[in-house]
């Protein structure tokens, strides 16, 4: 039989004031998803939708990947 995975992707932007991303929010978004089984798969760097606009922001794509069940 062949393994099936599923996949998830996060989007972590900057804040709207100019701040940088903190790595702090990013471990703890990485800790959360391995408690729920999730692997990080890859992370990229890319534009993302922004809270106010049509616009796009600097931000990161976070693929995580599991076993499906």
């Amino acid at each position: 039989m062949t393994e099936r995975y599923e996949y998830k992707v996060v989007e972590l932007r900057e804040k709207l004031i100019g701040d940088k991303m903190s790595g702090g929010r990013l471990e703890k978004i990485l800790n959360n998803e391995a408690a729920q089984g999730w692997r990080l798969k890859s992370i990229t760097k890319a534009d993302v939708k922004g809270r106010i606009g049509p616009g796009g922001v600097e931000g990161l794509l976070i693929t995580f990947e599991r076993l499906a069940t």
